[in-house]
């Protein structure tokens, strides 16, 4: 393996970012490795999309480097790079092929090479019958996969995502998440950001989470959630009329989303005397103790003033 190929995908190191008095992105550094895909979570207003517009050489950081498959970030590295930004913008007058070979074409590849590309593309997107149709006739879930398939169709070395799945229907953001998972199997290196924290917990194995602009939780998933060291009660439940998840025994937060709720357990909470209160309380379906979710670990990190922390060098995590 070459030094180039044992770098970093991406490397942040002290990114800061300010608009006028506020800062977006404050000291932030974090390491994408090569392949496989990458989380950039945190709230609306973490600084997510910011931190993707600088590597994307779209905005400039004030302070702190970033480099990009080995190299600073600069206009010819952006044909090596897909990028699917928030904002959605398509032609909508062209024809649905056409546009891709257009987008294909600005990224330096020739027709003949694109060509079997396009057909794969709207194959694999359910989007082949709509091949001579103008933009402007498409759904906006199929015009939305219409601009994954303008991203990936250059064949991209490294893929950013932001938000990627934001209002697709079920169906179609499972096929845009198998689309996905297949291409980080074939090699291509994922960044995707998301507010959503089940998304990253199906699609992730390595993540870094921002609040207000800092690096909160950063490193592999397993790396973190077993360093959270609190375990958490998932239970399915129906609760009686008034009743709440108030007070529980050996409970220090309780979240409750519909029939599902989640439980974070303090050190030592004996896991069979919560299910005889959750039984006072209610009808229990299922019930089980494991490892807290990424969304409750969120929740409490944007709730505590948690301080930033890090990968330490044997892979853990570190204050």
């Amino acid at each position: 393996m070459t030094a180039a190929a044992s770098d970093p995908a991406v490397r942040f190191e002290g990114v800061t970012k300010r608009f006028g008095s506020f800062t977006a992105v404050d000291g932030v550094s974090f390491a994408v490795p090569r392949g496989g895909i990458f989380g950039v979570l945190g709230s609306n207003g973490a600084g997510k999309t910011t931190s993707l517009r600088m590597l994307m050489n779209i905005f400039r950081p004030d302070t702190g480097t970033i480099r990009v498959l080995g190299q600073g970030v600069d206009e010819a590295l952006k044909a090596r790079l897909g990028y699917l930004p928030e904002e959605r913008g398509l032609y909508r007058k062209m024809r649905v092929a056409e546009m891709l070979l257009f987008f294909g074409r600005i990224k330096g590849r020739d027709a003949g090479w694109l060509a079997p590309r396009i057909d794969h593309w709207l194959g694999a997107l359910g989007l082949s019958g709509w091949a001579r149709r103008r933009v402007e006739e498409l759904s906006k879930g199929m015009a939305q996969k219409l601009q994954f398939a303008a991203t990936v169709v250059h064949g991209p070395e490294l893929l950013v995502l932001d938000e990627p799945f934001a209002g697709l229907d079920p169906v179609n953001r499972d096929v845009l998440r198998d689309v996905i998972l297949a291409l980080a199997r074939e090699g291509t290196t994922i960044v995707f950001s998301t507010h959503v924290m089940e998304q990253a917990e199906q699609l992730c194995q390595d993540l870094v989470l921002l609040h207000r602009g800092r690096v909160r939780l950063r490193g592999a998933l397993e790396a973190i959630r077993a360093a959270e060291g609190r375990e958490a009660a998932h239970a399915r439940l129906a609760l009686k009329a008034g009743a709440t998840l108030d007070g529980l025994p050996g409970v220090v937060h309780a979240s409750h989303r519909g029939n599902e709720a989640e439980l974070t357990l303090a050190p030592g909470a004996d896991p069979d005397t919560l299910l005889r209160a959750l039984l006072e309380r209610g009808s229990v379906t299922r019930y089980e103790v494991r490892e807290p979710s990424l969304h409750e670990i969120f929740k409490r990190i944007a709730t505590d003033g948690a301080e930033p922390v890090g990968p330490a060098s044997d892979g853990g995590l570190r204050p």
